[in-house]
């Protein structure tokens, strides 16, 4: 389990590095490509590249209090953790008034002999030439790894929330 000093440098530390083109679809399924690195912390030169599939489904209508209630498929004990901050914090989520269920997928992860900035630059490269428009590149802590996706999917709704309030306005749901 990590600390609280060190959840709160996790969630400080994220940086992403490529931003998803797409946003939460409103009223179906959303899967995003991820790679999240991180420097490992008792090697130099030494960085983890963990990939895989985020899904958001279909959002709902829920309050933050709630999201602690929420499955999280995969995910570990200092996501729950993070899911525990969103319920005590509710003013760090104003906006956020729908949930998801998340799920992590197809997780793989290597480790790279080299400096950080340069294989971020690689990624970048990579992701380019994808052409996916779901596609993202996470920079963050090695070992609070976990929170560090969650906090890149919190932001990911914030991002999108304003497209999917707009939409269930429109169609007269909220």
């Amino acid at each position: 389990m990590i600390e609280e000093h060190d959840f709160r440098y996790a969630m400080e530390s994220t940086r992403v590095v490529v931003q998803p083109e797409k946003a939460i679809e409103t009223f179906g399924s959303t899967s995003f490509r991820f790679l999240l690195v991180s420097e490992l912390m008792d090697e130099v030169n030494a960085v983890r590249i963990r990939g895989g599939r985020i899904e958001a489904e279909r959002p709902r209508i829920v309050s933050p209090h709630h999201f602690r209630k929420m499955l999280l498929d995969g995910f570990g004990d200092s996501a729950r953790e993070y899911a525990d901050w969103v319920e005590e914090n509710p003013q760090a989520f104003k906006v956020l008034r729908y949930g998801f269920q998340f799920k992590k997928t197809d997780l793989e992860q290597n480790v790279v002999r080299d400096s950080l900035e340069t294989v971020v630059g690689r990624l970048k490269e990579d992701i380019a030439s994808w052409n996916d428009p779901t596609a993202a590149l996470i920079s963050g802590v090695d070992d609070a790894w976990e929170v560090c996706l969650l906090k890149f999917t919190m932001d990911l709704i914030q991002r999108s929330s304003g497209e999917n309030m707009d939409e269930w306005k429109r169609r007269g749901l909220i």
